[in-house]
């Protein structure tokens, strides 16, 4: 039998707030346990709700990005339930009406040597408060509770069942937190459980139009875990009702040392929630000029970016995605271009150094572009001193070696380390062309293999002539030396 997988993500985006949703508490990660839970944040008798602006300023912005409707009235409700973290027996969220409605988000990923696009409608996105922390190994034998993190500002995002498969899930969710980092609501921290996913995960006959029952696995912060569950729950589906068994709808846990997902509760409606509006917060309005407002103060979105780098530079749709895959990157890369003389005609080359040697070693170094200690306009130079001839490309890559580890970021930098290290190409025809002979005589045989058809012997030769020079050669007059000398 033919299965078809269906998937819906709701992902948890913990917003860039200095304080809490609805008090002041401090958002900071990594304080000692229970030291930054507020008087709001433990239900203590008598307080009350204060709704922080910029958690809405944040939706706004997301909304906008997503082509979404921003709902001039949201309301809050109560979202009740039993559990140790939650102090007030509920959760502050949105339900009806939430301030985020419909969107979109298009997708770009690889399956099977081949380019693959989609665009996956989104539900809504609503604003609501998270809950605290167990630490189950706080305390020998016994569990703690940790209500730093209970009213940290979320954004849950909620996608509709678009998504056939685990890769088509993950290229979901990497975009979403490129674009959440990029519009910087979002400091992305998976580690520290800024970036969530809970997965809805279904089987169907291929064919069949209705849904199958679905599983809720929940609280995934790493894209390797939601490819990994994912994958692990359809066979466990798909084997259940091939063996005559029925899926029942439940939320799940996903083991990643087990690699398996496993029952954690039955699967709750909303109606098992009682929701209701929360008496203590008002209706949220926002006026069309808040709107105005925020959508004027938001940077070039990826897209749009990425579709100027083509038509302004000539970067194929390939480099330009992959310049846009984050803000630091894109915001990188251009710097680079702006100090660049000619940045029409060295884009290219300028692309490839940043989407090779310097990502390269941002990614060995695990630090940000942001913190890159090659400054753009110091690249910018050393990309100008390939295009004048000044050094080669395979010098240069040296020449990057020393500035990386070298701390200075003025741009001069280069020349002084070209100059020092002696590493200027050599240019001049007389010199070039004594080499290029000495070469000639001592490699007889090469010279006979060329003349006899051989082509890989002319790219010996070259390399004899680059050895002889110590890579100082300018690689384009040795080529057409050579050229002429085994014509004649």
């Amino acid at each position: 039998m033919h299965w078809e997988v269906v998937i819906g993500l709701e992902t948890h985006t913990q917003l860039a707030t200095r304080s809490k949703i609805f008090s002041g508490a401090s958002t900071a990660f990594g304080a000692a346990p229970n030291t930054q839970a507020s008087a709001v944040d433990l239900a203590l008798p008598g307080v009350l709700p204060v709704l922080n602006r910029e958690a809405v300023a944040h939706a706004i912005r997301f909304g906008l990005a997503v082509d979404a409707v921003i709902a001039p009235m949201s309301v809050f409700a109560r979202k009740n339930y039993f559990y140790p973290d939650l102090p007030k027996g509920y959760q502050i969220s949105q339900y009806a009406i939430p301030v985020v409605q419909g969107g979109h988000l298009d997708i770009d990923w690889e399956a099977g040597g081949e380019r693959h696009h989609k665009r996956i409608r989104l539900t809504r996105a609503h604003l609501e408060e998270d809950a605290g922390k167990s630490l189950h190994d706080a305390f020998e034998g016994m569990s703690g509770i940790d209500l730093n993190r209970a009213g940290t500002p979320l954004l849950e995002i909620v996608t509709e069942p678009d998504m056939r498969s685990a890769k088509e899930a993950v290229a979901y969710a990497r975009t979403l937190h490129a674009l959440v980092v990029w519009l910087g609501i979002c400091d992305g921290n998976l580690q520290e459980g800024s970036f969530r996913c809970d997965a809805n995960v279904s089987v169907r006959p291929l064919g069949q139009e209705a849904f199958g029952t679905r599983s809720e696995i929940k609280n995934l912060n790493s894209f390797r875990f939601l490819e990994r569950a994912i994958d692990y729950e359809v066979r466990r589906q798909i084997e259940l009702i091939e063996d005559g068994g029925t899926v029942v709808q439940e939320t799940r846990l996903y083991d990643p040392d087990r690699d398996e997902t496993r029952s954690m509760r039955s699967k709750e409606d909303a109606h098992d929630y009682r929701y209701f509006p929360d008496p203590d917060l008002p209706p949220l309005r926002i006026e069309r000029a808040w709107v105005d407002e925020v959508a004027a103060a938001l940077p070039e979105l990826p897209a749009a970016r990425r579709e100027r780098l083509v038509a302004a530079y000539g970067l194929s749709a390939y480099d330009a995605a992959t310049l846009t895959a984050s803000r630091a990157i894109a915001d990188y890369f251009e710097a680079v271009l702006a100090a660049l003389p000619d940045a029409g005609k060295q884009a290219k080359t300028a692309a490839n150094w940043v989407l090779s040697d310097v990502s390269a070693a941002v990614n060995r170094d695990e630090i940000d572009f942001s913190a890159c200690p090659v400054p753009p306009a110091q690249l910018a130079t050393l990309v100008g001193r390939i295009a004048d001839g000044t050094i080669s490309g395979r010098i240069a890559k040296d020449v990057f070696g020393r500035l990386w580890g070298g701390g200075d970021p003025d741009p001069g930098a280069v020349d002084r380390i070209i100059d020092a290290q002696g590493l200027r190409q050599i240019s001049d025809s007389g010199a070039l062309e004594a080499i290029v002979d000495e070469v000639l005589a001592a490699n007889q045989k090469s010279v006979e293999e060329f003349r006899g058809g051989k082509e890989k012997a002319f790219n010996a030769l070259v390399g004899q002539v680059m050895k002889a020079s110590k890579g100082k050669a300018n690689p384009a007059q040795v080529n057409e030396l050579l050229r002429v000398k085994l014509s004649s």
